[in-house]
């Protein structure tokens, strides 16, 4: 177990670090859409690459930080039946969620994402809009986004067998939305 969790404590590591770069995306992203609305308003200067950068940093964005939020354990939940549940039972809803639903699931989008990213990166997939960007670059982050939170989804359910076998305290803290 203590291995495991050393691996844990690695993926751990490396998707808070990935949530720290989704985070900088979104002030990257504000002050591209600030410049971009002075620039087009003021001096009617504008270009749809300065546009596309905005949605390439939002699929970024999206998909780094979907596993920073699982290692958070925040992501979304039926909460009107998980907050009546004892903490054990949390534990255990989440070990099986996760055996059951989330790594299967992450893993087979992962793998099928991976044909999209690169048949746009063999055909050098360009944007069709006048002045747009590469596409293939954004494509990137479907298998790794995936493929990142299939980490976290390991990393939580081993953290959830410590939980169950006493190597690690119980805590399932989770910020209820509606309090």
């Amino acid at each position: 177990m203590k291995f495991l969790l050393r691996i844990s404590g690695w993926i751990d590591a490396v998707n808070a670090r990935l949530g720290l770069v989704a985070s900088w995306l979104v002030l990257l992203s504000c002050l591209i859409s600030a410049g971009n609305a002075f620039s087009r308003y003021t001096i009617n200067l504008s270009s749809n690459a300065w546009l596309e950068i905005q949605w390439y940093m939002f699929g970024a964005m999206f998909m780094l930080g979907a596993s920073y939020t699982l290692k958070r354990n925040e992501h979304v939940r039926v909460d009107i039946f998980y907050s009546g549940m004892s903490t054990r039972t949390q534990v255990w809803v989440d070990l099986l969620g996760g055996i059951f639903f989330l790594l299967p699931a992450m893993t087979i989008i992962g793998w099928l994402s991976w044909p999209v990213f690169y048949n746009s990166w063999a055909g050098n997939e360009m944007s069709s809009n006048a002045g747009g960007l590469v596409r293939w670059p954004i494509k990137i982050f479907l298998p790794l986004g995936f493929w990142l939170l299939s980490l976290q989804g390991f990393s939580e359910v081993v953290k959830r067998l410590a939980m169950l076998t006493g190597h690690l305290p119980t805590d399932v803290h989770y910020e209820r939305p509606m309090q």
